[in-house]
């Protein structure tokens, strides 16, 4: 066994240049200790979806069109919440190859760790009440085969937008990709703040408030990582996020409200089928707040995202299917939108 260093002839050899992005080298900088202390927080509040009262949950207290309607309503959910889990994986490798701080890094990590249970809680919903589901099962009833072609439909769109994301992490910037992220979880803590208070069912109303509790703490990453980026914001970059506040608008009303016209790849009948889905959903007790409701519940979590990117100079996008005025946003291309929830 060699007891004596090795040193060559005129020093060391330094390594080689390590390419970028890269992973390496490994570091764990730290300049943000609010994100920190977020992270450790997120630690101390992990929950495990399996410890919900699942029993409670049972096909037959619901009529059969209820609970066809409770699945595909989780269906919806899952075209954002089952793409949650994947859409922060890559932004978590990506904060890792672009050498972001290290409480970054783990607070991507910490999200993508809630967004998995987030999906773990559609997974075991439409099990419970609709085995096979969302797609993998034979429809019988003239009701089961819209929900069954609705939900392929909607399926489509999201493959459509996750080809778009999976490009959208390299192209724009943090301030960019976080202005969606914000959008998403503004949103999504309104939904869920809604339906724990709305739903009669306890086995809903202890998952809305966990999963409401989870996005909370992913809008304040959020809006500590914005905090570093927005300043000196240049103009073609204000109006990336301009254009991608109106996109989040556009994929988010699919859950939040209803799609809009003219960007989700949908046929002619699957709005009026997709209302009547929602209503069986709404007469099951699941908590779905009625069309008018969830038009002011995206109104208010809507205000709350101007309020905050006006303060930074950044114009906001008109959203008329809401009567909100601002600026008008050419129309956009479907994988040019960055899916999240």
């Amino acid at each position: 066994m060699a007891d004596k260093l090795t040193i060559p002839e005129g020093g060391f050899w330094p390594a080689p240049e390590i390419p970028q992005p890269n992973i390496y080298p490994m570091e764990w900088r730290v300049e943000t200790e609010k994100l920190a202390a977020i992270y450790e927080k997120s630690k101390r509040m992990v929950w495990n979806p399996a410890d919900l009262p699942w029993d409670g949950l049972r096909p037959e207290d619901f009529t059969p069109e209820q609970r066809l309607g409770i699945m595909y309503w989780f269906a919806v959910l899952a075209n954002f919440d089952a793409s949650g889990p994947a859409v922060f994986a890559r932004a978590t490798i990506h904060a890792f190859e672009q050498h972001e701080e290290d409480p970054v890094r783990k607070c991507f990590f910490s999200i993508t760790r809630d967004e998995m249970n987030h999906e773990e809680c559609c997974q075991r919903t439409i099990a419970k009440l609709w085995p096979g589901g969302p797609l993998d099962w034979t429809p019988e009833t003239d009701l089961e085969k819209a929900a069954h072609n609705n939900i392929g439909w909607l399926y489509h769109n999201g493959g459509r937008y996750w080809q778009g994301y999976s490009g959208a992490v390299g192209k724009y910037s943090l301030a960019v990709l976080f202005t969606s992220f914000m959008m998403g979880e503004m949103a999504a803590s309104t939904l869920f703040r809604g339906m724990a208070s709305g739903t009669s069912h306890p086995v809903f109303g202890e998952m809305f408030q966990r999963i409401g509790r989870d996005e909370s703490r992913h809008l304040q990453i959020c809006m500590t990582i914005l905090d570093n980026e927005w300043p000196g914001l240049t103009d073609d970059v204000k109006g990336q996020i301009t254009k991608q506040l109106r996109a989040g608008f556009v994929f988010l009303s699919m859950i939040l409200w209803e799609p809009p016209d003219g960007f989700w790849d949908l046929p002619p009948y699957f709005l009026d089928n997709h209302r009547v889905l929602m209503n069986h959903a709404r007469e099951a007790g699941l908590g779905v707040l009625s069309f008018e409701e969830q038009a002011e519940n995206w109104k208010l979590a809507i205000a709350r995202v101007r309020a905050i990117v006006e303060r930074w100079g950044i114009e906001f996008p008109a959203i008329p299917e809401l009567d909100i005025d601002g600026v008008t946003v050419d129309v956009i291309d479907p994988e040019d939108i960055i899916p999240v929830f």
